[in-house]
């Protein structure tokens, strides 16, 4: 049974810079929520509410607000553009059930906005184009369709056309309505829906109503994807948006009825009332006062309130109903990406970048250690993907990020938010290590009593980018199904570090003998044989270093051809032939990020600042070690076995 009232969760993405936010304030403004327009430009946006928001004039968090429209609540999760922040974006997609992606009219498909069409392309959800910033000098809506057409679908409909672009004067047409239907909009609809072409055929008539049912239809499907325009600066096309918002996109289909299962994919902390946890409910409903489960840490805990935030306002609404969203207070140890109740029905992950730089993190004044640890640790129940790495023995923080402007920014947070001064090690490209040959690992841990675990596992290389596979050909008689569980669980933990010092990847592991004791057999004796075990096999077979690639693309004058390519080659970049058009050149290839982390700098120099540089993560391939960085194991590694067994013990610190 679904609730009464309809909600549609829709999420607003974008390359930087291409105007989302200006849009959700927009809509906020229209639909009453608030009285007079904010600016990004001047940090007075309702969903930029950081102060690093402000000053920067750029989302770093993704915000939820909600308001009506044709009486159908909307709410509406504005994401950061910048691709240093995609682990924002990756939570918030799993909240959606359709999406609006803005496209600046001037630059048009960039290199983060293909990776947010593919990321929706794979969870299947339909989605709005919208060409911003229309009224701009050197606006061209014409290309910017063919540009969506080639780089991202050919199946898209555009409702409006656009007169004056490029000027402040810059208007839209309406070219489907009953009054006016565009004869190109008319095809393309029926040529995606067999009875409307069965109809056509048949020279029979086909109604506005009919063509307007199938064109919401094929929206649904992901068949057809409408293509909007207007100017966040001139106000022009928002209302037209919310028209097809609440017309065209789907409405959430959650069942109170069914077990609850939600996913919170924000979390802040709150000086006075700790946490609060922003979850999309998609079946099932949930009260304050209750107790719910959180599924990805096996525990309970109590919702305390749960409000709704509209504007900058928050109001306390008692109940959350499948299919809508709000945040959530009271659950002290809920992190950004954890599961409520259960998985069903909800999205799947998706991955829009991964963090390639690590640094070490140190605070000015070292009595602030403990400080630091604590602020690190609140951000990184924010932003998982940090993975905070504490070595307490050597006192020491290490954290993994996307980009500088990421650093720059965890600078001012930690500043505004604790009060504490840091200091930043250089930015280390972040390797990994996969094996270069086959090989067994085994480890008898059966001293000192009481324990007993003994396994035998075989290891093989996996394909590049398969991550770690692990499987057991071992019987419950042999390990019994606890114990097993240890050992999968101690996998991941075992691959952290090689003997390059890097985590492990692209290797298949499997469990092919060992026992279990019946009296001896303690609880956490498998997760201590294991990485002995497996650091053994890896060090007598070796590991091949394994370096991050990126995909680049260059747009530059013809002239600077010889000079830009002639520096990719020193950078060890692989590039086809370029194509040469208007007396430009445009190269595309794959080049290391160790060797390309400072290029647009270069670049900029060779071109006379008139070269286009953009990138996006490829994979990880081999890298001779000479060319790549060694690091030294961090902790008490697990070849060095009796201090191991003796600090899984604690019987050292």
């Amino acid at each position: 049974m679904s609730s009464s009232k309809k909600f549609i969760n829709i999420g607003i993405v974008a390359h930087v810079d291409a105007g989302k936010t200006s849009i959700t304030e927009l809509m906020l403004y229209k639909s009453g929520i608030i009285r007079s327009l904010g600016s990004v430009d001047k940090g007075t946006s309702q969903t930029d509410w950081l102060a690093v928001e402000r000053q920067r004039g750029i989302s770093v968090r993704s915000a939820s607000t909600s308001f009506k429209w044709n009486n159908i609540n909307i709410n509406l999760i504005d994401t950061p553009g910048h691709v240093d922040f995609s682990s924002e974006v990756e939570r918030t997609l799993r909240a959606l059930d359709c999406a609006i992606l803005v496209i600046s009219a001037v630059e048009g498909v960039q290199a983060h906005t293909e990776t947010l069409w593919n990321a929706l392309k794979k969870i299947d959800i339909p989605t709005i184009l919208f060409v911003n910033k229309i009224d701009r000098i050197g606006a061209d809506t014409e290309a910017v369709v063919t540009d969506i057409k080639k780089e991202l679908t050919p199946h898209i409909v555009c409702l409006q056309s656009v007169d004056n672009e490029g000027d402040s004067d810059a208007n839209i047409n309406k070219i489907f309505s009953p009054e006016n239907i565009n004869e190109i909009v008319r095809e393309i609809i029926i040529n995606n829906d067999e009875v409307l072409m069965d109809k056509y055929f048949n020279e029979e008539s086909i109604s506005f109503s009919t063509l307007n049912s199938s064109l919401k239809d094929q929206i649904h499907k992901r068949q057809l994807f409408p293509v909007l325009f207007g100017s966040t600066k001139f106000k022009i096309g928002i209302d037209e948006l919310l028209e097809v918002i609440t017309e065209f996109m789907p409405t959430a289909n959650g069942d109170i009825l069914k077990p609850l299962s939600g996913i919170i994919f924000k979390v802040e902390h709150d000086k006075t009332i700790g946490r609060i946890a922003s979850v999309r409910l998609f079946n099932g409903s949930i009260k304050n006062r209750e107790n719910v489960l959180i599924v990805t840490q096996n525990k309970e805990e109590k919702i305390s309130q749960i409000r709704k935030l509209q504007g900058q306002k928050f109001e306390d609404i008692g109940e959350l109903m499948a299919g809508d969203t709000a945040a959530i207070c009271g659950l002290s140890s809920v992190k950004a990406g954890d599961i409520i109740g259960s998985y069903e029905g909800i999205n799947e992950n998706v991955s829009l970048n991964t963090a390639l730089l690590t640094v070490k993190i140190s605070p000015e004044n070292n009595g602030h250690f403990s400080a630091l640890v604590r602020a690190m640790n609140i951000l990184t129940d924010e932003d998982p993907q940090i993975d905070l790495l504490w070595l307490k023995d050597e006192r020491e923080l290490h954290i993994k990020i996307m980009g500088l402007i990421q650093l720059e920014i965890l600078e001012t947070i930690l500043l505004d938010r604790f009060n504490l001064k840091f200091e930043f090690g250089k930015p280390t490209v972040i390797y990994k290590e996969t094996p270069s040959k086959s090989g067994y690992a085994y480890e008898e841990y059966t001293m000192p009593k009481p324990c007993w675990a003994v396994v035998r596992f075989k290891i093989d290389a996996g394909e590049r980018g398969s991550g770690i596979v692990y499987k057991s050909e071992v019987g419950v008689n042999e390990i019994a199904t606890r114990y097993q569980q240890e050992i999968e669980r101690s996998i991941p933990l075992a691959l952290k570090q090689g003997i390059h010092g890097w985590e492990l990847t692209d290797v298949i592991i499997t469990l092919v003998g060992g026992e279990h004791h019946n009296l001896h057999s303690r609880a956490g004796d498998f997760m201590v044989a294991t990485p002995m075990a497996i650091m053994k096999c890896i060090k007598e077979i070796g590991t091949k270093l394994l370096e991050p690639m990126l995909k680049f693309k260059i747009k530059a004058p013809e002239t600077t051809l010889g000079k830009i390519a002639s520096s990719l080659t020193v950078q060890r970049a692989e590039f086809g032939n370029p194509q040469i058009s208007d007396g430009n050149f445009t190269l595309s290839g794959i080049i290391p990020l160790a060797s390309s982390m400072d290029y647009s700098t270069k670049l900029s120099s060779l071109s006379g600042g008139k070269a286009k540089f953009s990138t996006k993560f490829s994979g990880y391939r081999e890298c001779p070690i000479e060319l790549g960085e060694i690091t030294e194991f961090r902790g008490i590694s697990p070849l060095d076995r009796a201090k191991y067994i003796l600090k899984a013990r604690k019987a050292i610190q």
